[in-house]
This record gives C-alpha cells, structure tokens and sequence, in this order.
C-alpha cells in the first residue's frame, strides 16, 4: 500500500509544475521528483491518394541539448490546455499544424497512454484520420511563432523510418505507425 505523506510545490511556470512527492511504500519513506505537465493528444494523418502520413518536424530545446540539432519528426499533437474536449483539441491541432481541415465524425480514437512515466506521467490520447487534398485549407505551420514544417512520410519508407537512429522521433510516432500497418494497411 502507498501512503503520500505531503507533496512539496517547488516551481509553477507555464506549462510545467515542478514538486516533491514524499510517500511510504511498503513502510519505507520515500520521495520522488516530479514534473506535473499537461495532459495531450496526438494524431496519426493518412493522406490517402499521396499514400503517405503526414507528420510535422519542429524544434525542441530538450533534444538540441542531448543531440545538438532538436528537430524532432512527430505526430501532429498539442496539450489539453483549453476547456474542451480532447477531440476538439485534435480537430484544432490538425488544422493549425498541418492545414487539414477534418470534421470531428472523421476523427477516430485509437487508445490512451501515459508517457513520460518517470517525470511527469502525463497522459496521451492517440487519434486517427484520414485526409486527401480537398481537406487541406492553409499550409499548416503552426500558429503565434511556432515553427512546423509539414512533412509527408511515405507509406514505403514508414518502417525504414522507425529504425532511423539519425532521426529523432517520440515513441508514440513508432507506436502509431506500428499501429496503422496492424489494423488499417
């Protein structure tokens, strides 16, 4: 049984919490650092008649720390930062990032997942659709200042890319592809 004895707030920013969780497992006092994040969805596009996914690449200040480039091939994806649904949050992640406008009925729930179990145990949804060029309304890019080049990964190359040491990707991305070649190919 786990007994939380306090947990001590040591930093607020904008999108991460930092605290200090201080519990007793199994009678032994312990405590763990913790990273409190938002909670996200991230979404697995098809194109259909460019037999290709769609994917977004975009700068993350972590990687560049560890592999002095950053750019990181990802999943369209966001945070649950506003008062809707997880849903919505797809719908509006995948126009704003790709320029793919899909109605929400399009848009088919695949599971959920907790990542990051060792800082921050936030949890992602993973979603499904499919698109073609009619969806697309705008190039995509992000919105504010954020910097998204829309990549397409073509369906043959999808297992190639999974293994590609030199290209930083998130685990979710794997699982999505390995995903689709399972249950939609």
């Amino acid at each position: 049984m786990i007994q939380i004895d306090r947990i001590e707030e040591s930093c607020k920013l904008n999108y991460i919490g930092l605290k200090k969780i201080f519990y007793k497992q199994k009678g032994i006092e312990k405590s763990w650092e913790i990273a409190e994040m938002f909670d996200s969805v991230a979404i697995l596009i098809y194109h259909k008649t460019k037999n290709s996914f769609v994917l977004v690449k975009q700068f993350r200040p972590p990687v560049f720390l560890k592999n002095n480039d950053g750019f990181t091939y990802e999943l369209c994806a966001g945070i649950l930062d506003k008062n809707i649904s997880s849903l919505q949050t797809a719908k509006e992640e995948i126009l704003e990032e790709t320029g793919y406008n899909v109605e929400l009925k399009n848009i088919e729930k695949v599971t959920e997942f907790y990542t990051s179990v060792g800082s921050s145990g936030a949890k992602q949804e993973l979603f499904y659709c499919e698109v073609d060029d009619k969806n697309q309304i705008n190039a995509g890019g992000g919105i504010d200042d954020e910097d998204i080049e829309v990549i397409y990964l073509n369906v043959e190359e999808m297992n190639e890319f999974i293994f590609d040491t030199t290209k930083a990707k998130t685990p979710g991305i794997m699982f999505a592809l390995n995903w689709w070649e399972k249950f939609k190919k």
